[in-house]
């Protein structure tokens, strides 16, 4: 397909890297405050926000763009409130994409960059159709809108590709099941009190953490990004992950902070006949 040539000719352009690897850590700085990487990311809601909040912009210009080909004179007004409903909401749509945008790497990150490039043109856009509106330039106006929603429309098909050919935020735990019944997986000397290992147990990977007797065990790959919770820093009852930051609690697998928006499968624990023992939290 020719859209998918132009997708692989966007994540071969690596002199976007400069740029792209600037702007991820000045937002990494900026949503760095846990109240702030947790609104953006979606944490509160179990769900990534940015996806859901572009159905605002884009539902709101395409409507616009409508009553502009078919509504007539009448319509004015609303096709011209439309326009502004989705330049407001654009604002935190782009805020909370370049969150999210900041923890990718590679293709996905070049991806992203021309996805976050094309809307933000096609936001100027609108700005100007808004301008041109309020002037009296109504035939201009629909001009620069039907050019914006053209962006905005494939800013959308590389925002899909994204999510669905390059599984970019999607939860990496989803298909991770270990076992339902209690099942052996350590001698109980190889877990000395206060420290964590990874273990296999029925193709899955957990992190286990002993605090005297009481064994905690969550799935060791981060939800958010597959980041290696085992290397993470774990402190307070609590596990960091080294790529991006999410936290969750060893108790139950529960965000404490995001990027991550699903908690981490967890696991119970027992000692029992000298055999650390875990199965599948209910």
């Amino acid at each position: 397909m020719r859209l998918d040539s132009v997708v692989k000719a966007i994540e071969q352009f690596d002199l976007l890297d400069g740029l792209s690897s600037s702007l991820a850590k000045a937002v990494g700085k900026g949503v760095e405050p846990r109240p702030i990487r947790n609104l953006l990311s979606g944490t509160f809601i179990g769900h990534p926000l940015h996806p859901m909040l572009t159905d605002l912009p884009i539902g709101a210009w395409t409507m616009a763009a409508f009553l502009d080909l078919a509504g007539g004179r009448a319509s004015e007004p609303a096709a011209d409130a439309l326009v502004a409903v989705g330049i407001a909401t654009a604002v935190p749509t782009a805020a909370a994409g370049l969150n999210d945008w900041s923890d990718t790497q590679g293709k996905t990150r070049r991806t992203g960059v021309v996805h976050g490039l094309t809307n933000s043109v096609a936001f100027c856009f609108y700005v100007s159709s808004a301008i041109a509106r309020r002037s009296g330039r109504r035939g201009l106006g629909k001009v620069l809108g039907f050019a914006g929603l053209g962006l905005v429309t494939f800013g959308g098909y590389l925002g899909g590709h994204l999510t669905y050919a390059d599984a970019v935020n999607v939860n990496k735990t989803a298909d991770r099941r270990g076992p339902a019944k209690w099942t052996s997986v350590l001698a109980e000397g190889e877990l000395p009190d206060g420290t964590h290992r990874k273990v296999q147990v029925r193709g899955v990977s957990v992190l286990l953490y002993r605090s005297g007797t009481t064994i905690r065990g969550i799935d060791s790959v981060c939800s958010h990004m597959g980041g290696p919770l085992e290397e993470g820093q774990i402190e307070s009852g609590c596990v960091t992950c080294p790529w991006h930051g999410s936290m969750f609690k060893l108790a139950d697998g529960s965000i404490v902070r995001g990027p991550a928006t699903r908690p981490q499968p967890a696991y119970e624990g027992q000692i029992r006949e000298g055999q650390i023992q875990i199965r599948r939290a209910s």
